[in-house]
């Protein structure tokens, strides 16, 4: 009874809201990774990794599609709830698939799910100026959100593809834009992907929650990568952020804690993952 409280008082207590934002104020590089299996979850957890995202990227790595949009809502419940069997310390973040936040009522329902079925503290959508009533609805009725911004996977066949988003002086100026309005609305945590690292870095300065980015440079609060990537599961071309924790890593225990103190230590991002 009361877990949580006990486990307030142990060497590895939860990682909690209050937890990212003391992170980012004391200028610790948060580290994150996805899961989608309890197994690989414990790994992850035993590295040290601070955020666990049980992510809509399975839909790629795990089930074989060319884009996230197939996977459904009782997929990513299913996931979610194996993932959050095997973590201890790591707060559990889970993501809102494909239309499955199209009214804040639905939005809410989901969440719901996300946490109550799978185990998740706080639920991630791809995000935009239509989605700043389903934020701000999400956090009357105290859902903890992550924003995510830059490529957004969903959005692809309207988008045309894996691109660098926030290129232009425009586009960075409405994304930046964006990333303040969706704080306003309540967002707890923002994500970065596939966006300038000098966009990174002004979004991280303009807001005060916690920023990570995929793909978004060095300036960012912290970091995220898929897991089947760092240990170069993943077949064919990778994108340019990724780096294999894999090479010089005795096994899969050993390279994910290498990538948390990369993470840690600021030696990930280099140059060399940038935009």
């Amino acid at each position: 009874m009361y877990t949580q409280l006990q486990q307030r008082e142990s060497d590895r207590p939860p990682v909690t809201l209050t937890t990212l934002s003391q992170m980012r104020a004391a200028g610790e590089k948060i580290a994150c990774l996805t899961a989608y299996d309890a197994s690989f979850a414990a790994l992850i957890d035993a590295a040290g990794v601070d955020v666990v995202l049980a992510g809509d990227s399975l839909g790629m790595v795990i089930q074989g599609h060319d884009t996230t949009v197939p996977v459904t809502m009782d997929q990513m419940v299913y996931h979610s709830k194996a993932v959050s069997r095997g973590l201890r310390r790591a707060m559990l973040m889970a993501d809102l698939p494909f239309m499955s936040f199209a009214t804040p009522e639905v939005a809410l329902t989901n969440s719901v799910r996300l946490m109550q079925e799978g185990g998740a503290r706080m639920v991630k959508l791809e995000s935009g100026g239509a989605q700043l009533e389903i934020v701000e609805f999400l956090a009357r009725h105290d859902i903890a959100v992550c924003a995510h911004l830059g490529l957004k996977p969903q959005s692809v066949h309207k988008t045309g593809g894996f691109r660098v988003q926030g290129r232009d002086d425009e586009a960075a100026k409405h994304m930046l834009a964006q990333a303040r309005s969706l704080e306003s609305a309540g967002a707890d945590m923002l994500l970065l992907e596939c966006i300038p690292a000098s966009l990174g870095k002004a979004i991280t300065e303009g807001t005060h929650v916690p920023v990570i980015g995929i793909g978004a440079g060095p300036d960012t609060d912290g970091q995220i990568l898929v897991l089947y990537d760092i240990l170069d599961i993943t077949t064919g071309r990778k994108p340019r952020f990724v780096r294999n924790f894999m090479n010089g890593a005795g096994d899969n225990a050993s390279a994910i804690a290498r990538y948390v103190d990369a993470v840690k230590s600021r030696a990930y991002p280099a140059p060399e993952h940038c935009f």
